[in-house]
């Protein structure tokens, strides 16, 4: 039998319990062993779960106990939750845990204390899509050339519902909250930072990157409008919060941002709360991997692979994907090297000569202009949507620095990015 202890025993670690029981026999049969919940650690013993295992409060009850042969994670948090993994390291005990924002700050340290201990993390990243196991095992013989993602269900339902009803931001915010899509303080989801967790953690597997989310680029989906969409539309694209990742020689770009992308593209079909992820290998080509990101059942049946996996007793696959470093390293590149097309909505008097104005300015930082829409606003101003030719990251902020100091400019520039 295989012994495990739970801490934090909340939606996710319910869902696990209930699984582990109510798919006994199935889950036994995969693994050669009867898998069973010893113990659970919960914040609030008097709070009523339907679930019958043994709760204490003292997460160190399940690290300490010799009889516990797994510790599954799913308490959130950063250093608390990095405290008590550690101890369980220490104590010889395998790991499983769903907490991305630990492994975003702690995974190679974590690596480290871990050794061969198997140390497994599949519902840190889209829930239920088992993307890890596919960056490690499936795809172990590629070189990793990109991957986008949709990994973040509330930016993701909120962009759809705009999209397809034309509804602005934050009436669409409060729905997904009503919803139970979006946290009553959403900044986490639609500020960005929660795929950015997930982009690193894939990032270390694909190429070996060990970057924190202070070191990427990260923009949340907070500035966009149903004007942004018109345009959109009227060119074909679709708009996506996308965490993204770019080999070019010997550096990868890691970002998350709102994003422009051709409808045509396989990620962009990817609506509501649903997750996404699309992997370009070199010898394979593009793979696309797609399910429910979050919620109690998709996460514990990510967490329920890995017991299984442990519980089989073979060797786990190398926790970063690694079984020695790179012999050529990759290195993070810098924000201001990244080359792309750029759409941007600027607010200006509509008299004659600002579009030139507005050119001139693009044409000193060595960027033309593809297309634009002008769309009248209130009084004598108009809305241009303008998208530019490929350039480059730092070029473009520097235009939209001057175009700042310009007296028909009524509003700030409001900048995406468009990946083709």
């Amino acid at each position: 039998m295989i012994r495990v202890g739970i801490i934090g025993v909340g939606t996710v670690g319910t869902s696990v319990v209930k699984v582990l029981e109510k798919n006994r026999d199935i889950i036994t049969a995969r693994a050669g062993k009867e898998i069973k919940v010893v113990k659970g650690v919960v914040r609030n013993l008097q709070k009523h779960r339907d679930i019958n295992i043994p709760l204490t409060t003292d997460p160190y009850e399940v690290t300490d106990d010799p009889s516990i042969d797994i510790v599954v994670e799913l308490m959130g948090g950063v250093e608390d939750a990095y405290k008590i993994v550690k101890k369980a390291l220490q104590n010889k005990k395998a790991v499983v845990t769903a907490n991305k924002a630990l492994l975003a700050y702690h995974r190679y340290d974590l690596k480290e204390l871990a050794k061969d201990i198997p140390f497994e993390f599949e519902a840190s990243v889209a829930g239920g899509i088992p993307i890890i196991k596919a960056l490690r095992e499936g795809l172990s013989a590629n070189h990793i050339e990109a991957i986008r993602g949709i990994m973040n269900g509330t930016c993701n339902y909120i962009l759809t519902k705009m999209d397809k009803e034309g509804a602005d931001f934050a009436t669409v915010l409060k729905e997904a909250q009503e919803l139970g899509y979006a946290e009553a303080d959403p900044t986490f989801d639609v500020e960005g930072f929660d795929a950015a967790h997930k982009l690193l953690i894939l990032a270390s597997i694909a190429y070996g990157i060990d970057a924190k989310p202070e070191d990427i680029l990260i923009e949340g989906i907070t500035k966009i409008t149903t004007l942004d969409f018109e345009f959109a539309k009227e060119f074909g694209y679709a708009i996506k919060l996308l965490t993204i990742a770019k080999k070019r020689d010997h550096e990868v770009e890691l970002r998350v941002h709102p994003t422009l992308i051709k409808r045509s593209e396989m990620i962009a079909k990817v609506d509501g709360v649903m997750n996404g992820v699309s992997v370009i290998g070199d010898v394979v080509g593009e793979t696309m991997y797609y399910g429910p990101g979050a919620g109690g059942d998709a996460t514990a049946s990510a967490v329920i692979s890995n017991i299984i996996d442990i519980a089989r007793g073979g060797k786990c696959s190398p926790m970063l994907g690694f079984k020695k470093p790179l012999e050529s390293g990759m290195r993070l590149a810098s924000r201001e090297s990244i080359e792309t097309k750029y759409y941007l909505r600027l607010l200006v008097e509509d008299r004659p000569g600002i579009l030139a104005k507005i050119a001139k300015i693009f044409g000193e930082h060595t960027i033309s202009i593809e297309s634009m829409l002008q769309k009248p606003a209130e009084g004598s101003l108009a809305h241009l949507l303008l998208s530019t030719h490929k350039c480059n990251e730092a070029d473009i902020n520097r235009a939209l620095e001057s175009l700042k100091t310009q007296e028909f400019l009524r509003q700030e520039p409001v900048m995406i990015r468009m990946e083709e």
